[in-house]
């Protein structure tokens, strides 16, 4: 792969620049803050995007390139892949997806795959380079170079660490120890302490307590829906009960009610048997009456009967007198019969006249009376007919009245039979008394409180139920839960030990397999470029990154010079640059040679010109040493100057 051309709009200090790289070596000179960092940014982001996270960086690339004035922030770069096919990258950095052309200039952005967070693919796709390894390999930069002991010792490990896994940032022992820490703190293990795999196993024993005391309990329960149905049955019978004993105390308050309407009845009925018996008494003494005036008319009869008797012993004894005084010669008692005479005829005509005048008033008041008491009887026989003929009709309205008060609580009690069948009625209708009734409706009301109470507490033991079968829902939900929690610890420690192994494997095979080409590599170049002075570059587990002297002496990278350890990882690099894409990568130099000395950077140009001629080279650079170097061993190159 070859980039070809560079087009900025605006981009940080860099506004409408363009330029053209050549296929083989290029140097991009320019003054310090002339740009070179800039550009070397635009490069990385417009294949991979920028970010706008810091990313442990005071501001982030995108607050740091972003155009201040507001202006247009985007760029074109045209690049060749090693098969011809040419594409340009169009990107507005406001926007995270750019616009891909093909030769045709057809754009094809759509072809690649486009991941929400980081973008479009395509530049991975087409080199299978993710942003991580072409900072880590194509691009080197001054950075790279350290002269502190620290640094130096850092520079050292980023060496073995390419050369032993692919990634200077990548240590394998680093990675196994983090890893292992990172295993110790996201899951923990039986010696560890409040990590996940402690906390959740330890929640589970005492889940696994709760939960089997909580279904013990359950299960020494018994059927409170049973119990229920029965206590509300009870209370639905004494419910009956009561309403049936209410209806037969209705029943008899109303049938009392009749007997006293009866009762009524019969006293108004007996009220006029008293009068009948008033009116034949007071009828029976009228009669009484009229004999006894009959009784004293002949009395009366027989008076006047001895009263005549009496008068014609009287008229006799005048006669007689007469005769006397006719036959006696006696003057003085023929006088004094004589006188007598006339006195005797007075006294017989009043009496005669007082006793027929007496006997005519008292015939009249007799008979007076014999009328009236004729009128009252004929009242009173009168009235002892009305009071007979009511007294009949109320005998009958009583006999009625009981007859239909009989039917009447027999057909009610039959409906109540046939209403409440399942009750036994007999036991209840044998409650005649009031009283009864009333002790019998409180007994009962006595035995429906105590069911409610029965009742209420099964509600509440039920309540009780409920929630520990929530309980034990909950802590078997929680179990469950946390039955999955450990078995994702148990999976992400598998996860851990898988990574672990899989890194060991990929070391060892990187050891046995890449790492050996690698150092044959490096051993190679740091040979040409030392001019012999180093021989042999190894890697080792212990020691780490070991180089052998002319004299065959093996020494620790680390006590090599900073320049030396420079070529090192600058050699290191170049050597992986056929391995690390499925395309000739360029080789992108950003002050890469500042702390080298003359002969180290002659003999490093030199080694790029003959033994990276498949390279595009990127030398950025603010001196003209490599010019000048380049000019001296008549080595052609592209010059682009910023300044």
């Amino acid at each position: 792969m070859k980039i070809k051309n560079i087009k900025i709009n605006s981009y940080g200090n860099l506004k409408n620049k363009e330029i053209n790289l050549a296929n083989n070596i290029n140097i991009i000179y320019g003054k310090n803050e002339s740009g070179k960092s800039t550009l070397l940014n635009y490069i990385k982001n417009i294949f991979y995007g920028i970010s706008k996270n810091k990313n442990g960086k005071e501001i982030s690339d995108y607050e740091k390139y972003t155009p201040w004035s507001g202006e247009e922030f985007s760029g074109k770069l045209k690049y060749e892949l090693d098969n011809g096919d040419e594409f340009e990258v169009y990107r507005n950095f406001y926007k995270k997806n750019p616009q891909i052309f093909n030769n045709n200039l057809e754009d094809i952005s759509k072809q690649f795959e486009i991941d929400k967070k980081d973008g479009n693919h395509f530049f991975y796709e087409q080199t299978e380079l993710d942003e991580n390894t072409y900072l880590s390999t194509i691009m080197s930069t001054q950075k790279e170079v350290i002269l502190s002991q620290h640094d130096q010792n850092a520079l050292v490990q980023k060496v073995a660490n390419l050369a032993g896994t692919g990634d200077d940032k990548v240590s394998f022992q680093k990675a196994i120890e983090k890893l292992s820490k990172r295993q110790s703190e996201e899951i923990g293990n039986i010696r560890t302490k409040d990590r996940p795999f402690n906390i959740v196993t330890e929640k589970l024993k005492i889940n696994e307590i709760d939960l089997k005391a909580t279904k013990t309990w359950l299960e020494s329960q018994d059927d409170i829906e049973r119990k229920k149905d029965e206590v509300k049955y009870a209370i639905e019978s004494e419910h009956n009960k009561n309403y049936v004993i209410s209806k037969l105390k209705n029943l008899l308050q109303q049938n009392q009610i009749d007997i006293e309407k009866n009762n009524f009845k019969n006293e108004m009925k007996n009220k006029n048997e008293e009068k009948l018996n008033e009116f034949i008494l007071e009828k029976k003494e009228l009669l009484k009456n009229n004999q006894k005036i009959i009784e004293e008319n002949d009395k009366q009869k027989n008076k006047f009967e001895n009263k005549k008797i009496f008068f014609i012993i009287f008229i006799l004894l005048i006669l007689i007198n007469i005769f006397n005084f006719i036959f006696i010669k006696n003057k003085i008692i023929n006088y004094i019969i004589l006188s007598l005479i006339p006195l005797e005829l007075i006294l017989i005509l009043i009496y005669y006249f007082k006793n027929k005048k007496i006997k005519q008033i008292k015939q009249e008041k007799e008979k007076l009376i014999k009328k009236e008491n004729q009128e009252k009887i004929a009242i009173i026989n009168s009235k002892i007919d009305l009071l007979e003929s009511e007294i009949k009709k109320q005998t009958e309205e009583i006999e009625q009245e009981q007859k239909n008060q009989e039917i009447k609580i027999e057909l009610e009690k039959e409906k109540i039979k046939n209403e409440y069948a399942n009750i036994d009625i007999n036991e209840l209708f044998s409650i005649q008394e009031n009283d009864r009734m009333e002790q019998a409706l409180k007994q009962s009301n006595e035995r429906i409180t105590n069911y409610q109470l029965t009742l209420n507490n099964l509600a509440h033991e039920e309540k009780e139920r409920q929630e520990k079968i929530e309980q034990y829902t909950s802590l078997k939900e929680e179990q469950e839960n946390l039955q999955e929690q450990l078995q994702e610890i148990e999976k992400n420690n598998e996860c851990f030990n898988l990574a672990k192994q899989l890194l060991e494997n990929a070391y060892e095979k990187m050891k046995n397999n890449v790492t050996p080409k690698f150092t044959e590599n490096l051993s190679n170049m740091i040979n040409m470029i030392s001019n012999g002075k180093y021989n042999k570059v190894a890697v080792h587990d212990e020691k780490g990154l070991i180089v052998e002297k002319e004299n065959g002496e093996y020494i620790p990278a680390g006590s090599l010079s900073a320049g030396t350890i420079d070529q090192l990882y600058l050699s290191l690099r170049l050597s992986m640059l056929n391995e690390i894409s499925k395309e000739t990568m360029p080789v992108i130099l950003d002050e890469a040679f500042a702390y080298f000395d003359e002969e180290r950077l002659e003999n490093i140009l030199k080694f790029l010109a003959e033994n990276a001629k498949a390279h595009q080279i990127i030398i950025f650079t603010c001196t003209k040493r490599e010019q000048e170097l380049f000019n001296k061993m008549q080595i052609p190159y592209h010059l682009i100057n910023l300044t």
